[in-house]
C-alpha cells in the first residue's frame, strides 16, 4: 500500500525546461481538450505500466491524480516530480 503521507517533490511550471519529459494523467477527452507542450498522455490507469529512464514532470487537471501518479511511479523507481496547481495553472 502507498503511504498517502509521504511528501512528493512539487515543481512549479515556470521550472519546467523545454526539453523536459512531460507526462500528462488525465483522460484522453481531457488532454484533447488542452495540454502541454510536448506532454505525452498516459492515463493515470496505464501509469503502473508506464516506464522510462528519464525524470519526469506529472500533470493533471489540478494535481490530484498527478500526486498519487507520482508516488506510483517513484515506487516503481522512475525520478517523477508533481507540477504544482496543474493545468489549472498552465500558461499563466
Amino acid at each position: 500500500m502507498l503511504n498517502l503521507f509521504k511528501r512528493i517533490e512539487t515543481v512549479l511550471w515556470e521550472d519546467i525546461k523545454p526539453s523536459d519529459l512531460i507526462i500528462d494523467v488525465r483522460e484522453p477527452h481531457e488532454f484533447k481538450t488542452r495540454h502541454a507542450r510536448n506532454a505525452k498522455n498516459v492515463p493515470l490507469s496505464k501509469i503502473p505500466q508506464y516506464n522510462t529512464d528519464k525524470e519526469v514532470y506529472v500533470v493533471c487537471a489540478s494535481g490530484a491524480r498527478s500526486r498519487r501518479a507520482v508516488k506510483i511511479l517513484n515506487k516503481k523507481g522512475i525520478k517523477a516530480k508533481n507540477i504544482k496547481g496543474g493545468m489549472m495553472h498552465y500558461g499563466r
